[in-house]
């Protein structure tokens, strides 16, 4: 047991590639190259910061997979964590 990952707020490196393997198959699957998807949380990290102050490091955005009405559609899932609002 490691007793110092109680107090640790960083992933493993297990995963962290876990997750890394999950969005290069959903981008396969979703047909979006990682580029766009690198070039999307960019520009949302852009629009977002003039209204708040969000932490850039822990920004999380995937994409995934949705069943509507018996379709199968890309769906954007964003986490991002804000510190506080601009005035």
């Amino acid at each position: 047991m490691d007793f110092f990952k109680l107090f640790s707020t960083k992933p493993s490196s297990k995963d962290l590639a876990k997750e890394r393997l999950k969005l290069i198959l959903i981008h396969d699957r979703a047909t979006f190259s990682p580029e766009i998807i690198e070039k999307l949380k960019r520009e949302l990290m852009e629009v977002i910061s003039k209204y708040v102050d969000i932490e850039k490091d822990d920004l999380e955005i995937k994409m995934t997979k949705i069943d509507d009405d018996g379709c199968t559609a890309p769906a954007l899932i964003a986490s991002i964590p804000i510190k506080n609002k601009k005035k």
